[in-house]
């Protein structure tokens, strides 16, 4: 006999923060102002990209990809202690819509496993997610139910409809173009490594947090790394896979059911 949840509504999933987030940590940092080289500098370093330079090929690309692969490490305190706030996301997206990936919460909140082409959305949540999600002690009820499948609907069911929002690139490109209301200025590091390509960190400040820009040495000059530390932000972005496909394999019909199915368990009797 199947084990009615009762909580008295349809809950949404929740995942709060997570874009919002990432695209406030790269607004404020891409629009820092580079420190300007003298005219005798400048000459020299004819085949050596200032920071300026560096800086806005990099926004210009990232704003230009149809395609990227984007992990998020958020360790702030407010984020570790929310359920439903992730620390860690890894996602592969593009400008249509597609995406593919996991991310985890904070505070014990599981993790859940996200597959989205266009429209179509599946999510395949841990035990603890539900528990998280799913109040009044009914997540283990819920997790059993829907046990090592995934969840599918549209872009239009509102339970969904968090998780879909995480996998817009295009949303995710308009919110870094914002501008910083205090921006100071860049400063060029020298070359490093970050994961095996060579990058050249730029540092600065803005509304009190230190924020830092690893950027390719070499053309195209891509963002790698961007990290932000201060005023209770300790999160850091990595990008990679610029242009490559997202994964097109969805679930089966086997190992889906749909949301309706899910929101009727949820539903007071």
């Amino acid at each position: 006999m199947t084990r009615r949840v009762r909580t008295g509504r349809a809950l949404p999933l929740r995942v709060t923060g997570t874009a919002a987030s990432a695209a406030l940590l790269l607004s404020s940092a891409l629009v820092l102002s580079p420190l300007p080289l003298s005219p005798a500098l400048a000459t020299a370093a004819a085949d050596d990209p200032s920071a300026r330079e560096l800086v806005d090929q990099a926004k210009k690309n990232l704003l230009d990809a149809e395609s990227v692969r984007l992990k998020l490490t958020d360790l702030s305190a407010q984020a570790r202690a929310g359920r439903t706030q992730p620390v860690s996301m890894d996602l592969a997206l593009d400008q249509d819509g597609n995406c593919a990936g996991s991310m985890r919460m904070g505070s014990g909140g599981g993790s859940v496993e996200i597959v989205k082409r266009g429209a179509e959305v599946w999510m395949k949540p841990d035990t603890a997610f539900w528990k998280a999600q799913v109040p009044g002690g009914q997540g283990d009820a819920v997790a059993e139910l829907f046990k090592n499948r995934y969840i599918h609907g549209s872009t239009d069911d509102v339970m969904l409809k968090g998780m879909a929002d995480v996998c817009d690139l295009t949303s995710f490109q308009k919110e870094i173009t914002a501008d910083s209301s205090d921006a100071e200025r860049l400063t060029k590091g020298r070359e490093t490594r970050i994961d095996g390509t060579d990058v050249i960190p730029l540092r600065g400040t803005s509304e009190g947090k230190k924020a830092v820009l690893y950027v390719t040495s070499d053309a195209p000059h891509r963002l790698v790394r961007a990290t932000q530390r201060g005023d209770g932000t300790d999160m850091a972005l990595s990008f990679s896979d610029y242009g490559r496909p997202v994964p097109s394999k969805t679930p089966s019909a086997d190992e889906s059911v749909d949301v309706g199915k899910l929101q009727d368990e949820l539903q007071g009797v």
